[in-house]
């Protein structure tokens, strides 16, 4: 661990560290803090806009990590996203800031401008393209010149998808070309369940989903060369996976596409077309997923529509997500496989000429996404920027995680984590 700056007191805060997955967060950080000692020892606090509600946060995680001394030994900071000033307390006290403050469309842009002004590091778990690409439209530029780092959806939203296809190009011997992804999510006998600020996010998302054409229009980019890119239907049946499939809908394609414009541009590598799909299971899922969809697509296109969805999600989203989130039980009976089906050109064959000659199946297997992977992936993204951070490209600037951890030990981190990267004989 480098050394703290007299000025900067603190390694990493995490910022809402009230929040439902804060805590998590908090637990996770506590934990790898506890593992260092002496003069690499990770110093540490948490913020939020209430002081009792962080003591309280912090006596739950004493007992739950038999960790007394937390209660104890854990500074406190207060800041608000609507108080300017507290922000820039806050950012002026750690070299790297943990956002866990969403929905990021609403209250992630004080924290990205308070980072940049006042010299701190900035992490968070976002899975919000629009406000993921309207950072880097905005907000490259100063952070370059003021060599801040602004690295958005470090959780699960994209880290398994971003890394694992830098995963998957460094074990292909060649020029790997396209690659699909396919989630499959394991349950309990209680199922799976969300947090109510994911729904959320969802909902003002998919609501405003033509800012988002209007947003990437600005940045005027030209197309990325197409080399073997390969296209399927919207529902099909997965030989692959062996059941019905639908495209992924979160963050991971925004995520993936920004990181292969990135390793194109700066490092002339080829681009990887990239496709990404969630199995669902049976024709009775599908029926079901279809018709959820079209009432979700009508409600999100009115106001109303919207105070429905977002007051009640445990209905609307037939139990998949609720304001109370997942419970322990499920929390630690689900767990997450991302496979990666890859094609491309052998050492030695021109990929301008001919068809794919050569394929490599890769995976990326965890604890549960939502919140367990979410965190070890967050926090150990964030160790690495204090660590590596001369390993980070230009000295500063907003990037996706595979563009910023490109030349880092991150993958071999979380291998030694909950969240682990390997080849796999194609199915």
């Amino acid at each position: 661990m480098e050394a703290v700056t007299p000025h900067r007191p603190y390694h990493l805060i995490v910022f809402g560290a009230t929040g439902f997955t804060g805590q998590f967060v908090v637990d996770e950080v506590a934990r790898y803090a506890a593992e260092t000692a002496g003069d690499s020892a990770l110093k540490w606090a948490v913020a939020g806009r209430s002081r009792q509600r962080l003591e309280a946060a912090l006596e739950r995680a004493a007992g739950r990590l038999s960790m007394p001394e937390l209660r104890t030994d854990t500074e406190i900071i207060v800041a608000d996203v609507s108080d300017e000033e507290s922000l820039a307390i806050m950012c002026q006290q750690g070299v790297v800031i943990l956002n866990c403050v969403g929905p990021y469309r609403f209250h992630g842009e004080p924290v990205v401008k308070a980072c940049i002004e006042n010299g701190a590091h900035y992490v968070d778990i976002c899975g919000e393209p629009q406000f993921l690409e309207r950072m880097q439209l905005e907000y490259h530029t100063k952070a370059l010149d003021r060599g801040v780092y602004v690295i958005g959806s470090c959780g699960f939203d994209s880290i398994p998808a971003d890394l694992g296809i830098l995963y998957t190009q460094r074990q292909f011997r060649g020029t790997l070309t396209a690659v699909e992804s396919f989630l499959q999510i394991s349950s309990g006998s209680e199922g799976f369940c969300g947090h109510d600020t994911t729904w959320q996010s969802a909902v003002h998302g998919f609501a405003d989903s033509s800012s988002l054409r209007r947003l990437r229009k600005k940045f005027g980019h030209k197309p990325l060369p197409v080399v073997g890119v390969k296209k399927r239907g919207y529902v099909f049946f997965s030989k692959e996976i062996e059941q019905y499939t639908i495209p992924f809908m979160g963050s991971d394609p925004s995520v993936v596409k920004r990181t292969q414009r990135f390793l194109y541009e700066e490092e002339h590598q080829s681009p990887v077309q990239y496709s990404a799909y969630i199995g669902v299971g049976g024709l009775f899922s599908i029926v079901k997923l279809f018709c959820g969809g079209l009432l979700f697509w009508f409600m999100v296109k009115f106001s109303l529509g919207r105070k429905l969805l977002t007051r009640f999600p445990s209905f609307f989203s037939f139990g998949l997500f609720s304001k109370a989130g997942p419970t322990m039980k499920q929390i630690e009976d689900t767990c997450f496989s991302l496979t990666f089906f890859g094609e491309g050109y052998s050492e030695g064959t021109d990929p301008s000429e001919g068809t794919p000659n050569a394929k490599i199946c890769t995976q990326v297997i965890g604890a549960e996404p939502g919140y367990v992977a979410t965190v070890s992936a967050v926090v150990q993204a964030a160790v690495t920027v204090l660590n590596e951070v001369h390993s980070l490209p230009r000295r500063g600037g907003v990037y996706t995680p595979g563009a910023a951890f490109y030349k880092t030990s991150l993958i071999d981190r979380l291998q030694n984590h909950s969240i682990k990267f390997s080849v796999r004989n194609w199915p």
